[in-house]
């Protein structure tokens, strides 16, 4: 498929998606966020990929924020509308069964942050910013922000990002525990494939399932997610990729994992 306002390539398992609307900082319109549906949903459904790298193209930003022209016309009925339909595009993301891995380049802006925290683990270049600043323009966030961003970093600092509408760099973002790592620039995307390298050599089923006992339990009581848990464990018993992996282990050889 020809994309317009993204590129997405794929190569040794990752599938490369970076948001290409330089000239206004990687905005998001709709018709971006519908780009970003198709990809992750062809990224979901093939058997090849393992892992997923999402950044933004230029230097200067990996998601400003949202496309303002394109905001400014919304009303109430249709605002709400706006909202689901990109909150859903995040939930696709965050739910993929496969880890997606931001690398944050530059800003990352409402929207952008809320992108960055739905997926499954972020990168920072030194001069990235991140920010929540959608009350200075008379609005709130509306693509999870005001649900992911508590649940990362705690309610106290939340509400002061949120209310506030502040920037903050990617050391600060660091220190909070919104993103993993710090990396200079030149060393954000191989950072990245390092880590995506060392998530492919393991089973694939067993890393779904561990994503799946790490998401859904958060929404859990403990109990909940301990009862979870067992479960997923137990699927993972029933795996060629269990067998597998046990046996190369006494074997003292590497595994040969099949996703089965």
């Amino acid at each position: 498929m020809n994309y317009e306002n993204i590129l997405l390539s794929k190569k040794n398992s990752i599938a490369y998606v970076t948001v290409n609307r330089p000239k206004v900082l990687n905005a998001l319109n709709m018709a971006t966020m519908e780009e970003l549906r198709l990809a992750f949903s062809d990224i979901k459904d093939d058997r090849e990929i393992r892992v997923a790298i999402l950044t933004g193209s230029g230097e200067k930003a990996f998601i400003a924020g949202a496309d303002i022209a394109e905001l400014a016309k919304h009303d109430a009925v249709s605002g709400k509308e706006y909202t689901h339909r990109g909150q859903s595009v995040l939930d696709l993301i965050e739910h993929l069964g496969k880890p997606v891995i931001a690398c944050i380049n530059g800003f990352a802006l409402g929207g952008g942050c809320e992108i960055a925290m739905a997926c499954t683990m972020r990168l920072a270049s030194e001069n990235a910013k991140l920010g929540q600043p959608e009350v200075k323009l008379g609005i709130i966030p509306g693509y999870g922000g005001s649900q992911r961003l508590p649940r990362l970093v705690g309610k106290g600092i939340a509400m002061q990002l949120v209310l506030a509408g502040e920037m903050i760099n990617a050391q600060e973002a660091h220190r909070i525990g919104l993103v993993n790592e710090v990396t200079v620039p030149a060393e954000l995307i191989p950072r990245a494939e390092a880590i995506a390298q060392k998530i492919i050599a393991n089973a694939p089923l067993a890393v779904q399932y561990a994503m799946e006992a790490v998401n859904h339990g958060m929404e859990m009581t403990q109990a909940e997610g301990l009862y979870l848990e067992a479960t997923l464990f137990g699927m993972c018993c029933a795996t060629e990729d269990k067998k597998e992996g046990t046996t190369a282990f006494l074997e003292k050889r590497a595994a040969q994992f099949n996703g089965r």
